[in-house]
């Protein structure tokens, strides 16, 4: 299993290992039969950004183990190193079409995340927690997941709750203290097989999110009268609402072909939230297998969003007034991160799985990353591109 599965986000640029580094490893704890193989993966990406953008290097171990018939222990780290330009949030300057962007130094991350699992007949229960700690970014979480067998297990029903609890610096605002926000996420889905080589799912996700909910690098810039008749370009950190719920609703087909020798994956996610973003993704992923060792998997994925209520590219070409200090609850919220704006973004790409014997495998991928506005405001400078390397070795027993 993929342990950073996607999500029905835009590809992140600047925050990739802290905003979403919880949700993602929770979905990796998601537990399965007791009985699963006993094996260490080693694993590592470069996800590079063109133009000098953003780059992280990410190193991750992965290690599942039996403890007798009927517990499962998983356990992971990852080390990120994150280097590169990103925009700040304040637009760009007059006659340019090029945003304003600051350079990371690189800056580094650990991660870990520990699961345990027991099957009781046809009930699998799993607890899991997890930890990321950088210098401005402290995350805990914890997890509970349930698997239920039914129909002779031809049906599988998905339960679970998760919540995190982190503690966040704000870079422009050194004397302030560490801001605190708490997320809960909650999981219903299930599995039909419809025959020996069709199964299809559903999944139902809600979740909420409160406290410090900002970016805690991200500007936005107004033209500020600071005598009658002068006006300067200020520049004031973003205020985003404090409390936020989520809506994902989940379809996948997973289907063998038999004469093809091959297999399709492919899934729709829908996600709506209280920031008024809406977006679809849909992927599809092939896997082809080529003589008895080689599995070749062309993959696609396909990602459009409408624009958080409160973004805009330009502050001066609105009524908002940005109020400087700390964050503030009660508003007013503005943000100009080009994340949260209407974009649409295509990711695609080929991987290669070499099982060499039937205890040791190599697999590597090449994928693209392109994002493009469409608000036809924020300029194309904003948005990025990149190339994402990716290769493992696992051993199993």
């Amino acid at each position: 299993m993929n342990p950073l599965p996607p999500i029905a986000l835009p590809r992140p640029s600047a925050i990739s290992p802290r905003a979403l580094l919880l949700s993602a490893l929770l979905v990796w704890l998601l537990p399965r039969g007791a009985r699963a193989e006993n094996s260490l993966t080693f694993k590592y990406e470069d996800y590079r950004e063109a133009n000098g953008r953003i780059a992280v290097q990410t190193q991750g171990a992965y290690l599942e183990q039996n403890l007798g018939t009927e517990m499962h222990l998983k356990l992971e780290g990852l080390l990120d190193s994150i280097t590169g330009a990103t925009p700040t949030g304040q637009p760009a300057p007059a006659g340019s079409d090029q945003v304003d962007t600051s350079l990371l130094h690189a800056e580094r991350r650990k991660a870990w995340s520990a699961d345990l699992s027991r099957q009781f007949g046809c009930f699998n229960l799993a607890l899991g927690g997890a930890n990321s700690r950088e210098n401005d970014y402290i995350s805990n979480g914890w997890s509970i997941n349930t698997l239920t067998d039914f129909n002779q297990k031809n049906t599988t029903l998905l339960a679970g709750y998760a919540g995190t609890d982190d503690k966040i610096k704000i870079f422009y605002n050194s004397r302030a203290r560490r801001q605190h926000k708490h997320t809960n996420d909650a999981i219903l889905g299930v599995t039909q097989l419809l025959d020996p080589r069709t199964s299809v799912s559903l999944n139902l996700t809600w979740g909420r999110a409160d406290g410090y909910l900002s970016d805690p690098y991200k500007l936005v810039q107004k033209n500020t009268q600071i005598f009658p008749g002068v006006f300067l370009p200020l520049s004031f950190g973003e205020n985003r609402p404090t409390y936020r719920e989520k809506w994902l609703v989940f379809t996948g087909i997973n289907r063998t072909f038999t004469e093809a020798h091959g297999a399709l994956e492919a899934s729709y996610r829908y996600y709506h939230d209280t920031f008024g973003t809406a977006a679809h993704t849909v992927d599809v992923a092939w896997f082809q297998h080529v003589g008895e060792k080689l599995i070749l998997r062309p993959w696609v994925r396909f990602y459009d969003q409408s624009a958080a209520r409160f973004y805009l590219y330009n502050l001066n070409q609105s009524t908002v007034v940005p109020v400087g200090g700390g964050p503030r609850p009660a508003g007013p919220f503005y943000s100009s991160d080009f994340r949260l704006s209407q974009l649409r973004s295509v990711t695609y790409g080929l991987k290669v799985i070499w099982n060499i014997t039937s205890s040791f495998a190599l697999d590597a991928a090449l994928e693209q990353y392109d994002m493009h506005g469409r608000d036809g405001i924020t300029p194309a400078s904003a948005y990025c591109t990149a190339r994402i390397v990716t290769s493992g070795v696992k051993y199993t027993w």
